[in-house]
């Protein structure tokens, strides 16, 4: 599901569970937020998925938000090397912020 910084405005008394920056290649980066147990893909007015340079950008357009955790995610590209069997790789994750961290 997409969502957008003006729809996060207008919902009262928001908390996002876990802010996730997934990093695209280290080049850009999207927000996808969870959200009462349901994941949202931060996105624009046009419902395109919004690219940020960094992660600072994504927490800073966030700020105003209650964030209670946020993980940066880096997409694992082993299991695409050419040759090499399939194999079920988890993305790296590695939490930069939380109340407990």
């Amino acid at each position: 599901m997409r969502i957008t910084i003006q729809d996060l405005r207008q919902t009262p008394d928001l908390s996002v569970d876990l802010l996730e920056i997934i990093s695209l290649e280290g080049q850009q980066y999207m927000a996808r937020l969870v959200i009462d147990g349901e994941y949202f893909l931060l996105s624009d007015a046009n419902s395109r998925t919004q690219l940020f340079r960094s992660s600072w950008e994504i927490q800073d357009a966030l700020a105003l938000f209650n964030v209670v955790a946020t993980d940066v995610v880096h997409p694992s590209a082993y299991h695409e090397m050419i040759g090499m069997e399939p194999a079920d790789i988890g993305p790296m994750r590695i939490r930069v912020q939380g109340r407990n961290s």
